[in-house]
């Protein structure tokens, strides 16, 4: 779906945006006692192993897998999202797991435009795919909160995955390729380390095995 094409019905964008908002995460965490699997990202681990520790921030959070890894890394390491339940989840996650002095947790809602805490050596974002209209300010925020010498990390769908079965497709036009993200980072300012589609393989619902495509974008400030 085109850029044009989504943006046609402003109906239909006050429908989707109601998928960013605090009431729809909250109450999508209520339904379940856990909606992610616990264990941090593989492309966190991936790119992040060998930074030297420092403090680190996660964009949308969730129940806030990626941070606690952070933290027994020996980061001290901020969770942020919309989700008020998320980051309770997040907190309850790290003081079971004894890292809940290295941890901090707020409820911030980055596509509304609220401030992102800076300063930060690390910032990551994992599969966050923000609205089309809002991507480059979000991406923009979230790359501002690196300090000059801190790197940003940003994992996503890539649009490689529309053909998979596993993505909804009224929602392909939300996948994002490595291009996407580096075009948010101001020229000259920006030393890209990764920029790139990488796969793996995962199952879906039919217990068949499937290759999958990540955006990896990895990028040091100046």
């Amino acid at each position: 779906m085109s850029h044009h094409d989504h943006t046609a019905d402003p109906a239909k964008d006050d429908d989707e945006m109601d998928m960013f908002t605090q009431q729809f995460w909250d109450e999508r965490y209520a339904g379940s006692t856990r909606v992610w699997s616990g264990k941090p990202n593989q492309r966190l681990v991936e790119q992040v192993t060998g930074l030297a520790a420092g403090r680190a921030l996660d964009v949308g959070c969730g129940e806030g897998a990626d941070v606690v890894w952070l933290a027994q890394q020996g980061w001290l390491a901020a969770g942020i999202d919309v989700s008020q339940m998320a980051i309770e989840r997040g907190a309850e996650h790290a003081a079971e797991l004894g890292v809940a002095d290295r941890t901090t947790w707020a409820r911030v809602d980055v596509l509304g435009g609220e401030p992102v805490p800076g300063g930060m050596d690390l910032v990551t974002a994992s599969f966050l795919h923000p609205p089309l209209a809002l991507f480059a300010q979000t991406f923009g925020a979230i790359a501002g909160a690196v300090r000059s010498g801190g790197t940003l990390l940003v994992v996503g769908h890539h649009p490689a995955d529309a053909s998979t079965g596993l993505r909804n497709p009224a929602l392909a036009h939300l996948l994002f390729a490595p291009e996407q993200v580096v075009a948010c980072l101001p020229a000259g300012a920006w030393e890209v380390v990764v920029a790139e589609g990488q796969t793996r393989e995962t199952t879906n619902a039919d217990g068949d095995t499937i290759t999958i495509t990540d955006t990896v974008v990895r990028a040091v400030r100046h």
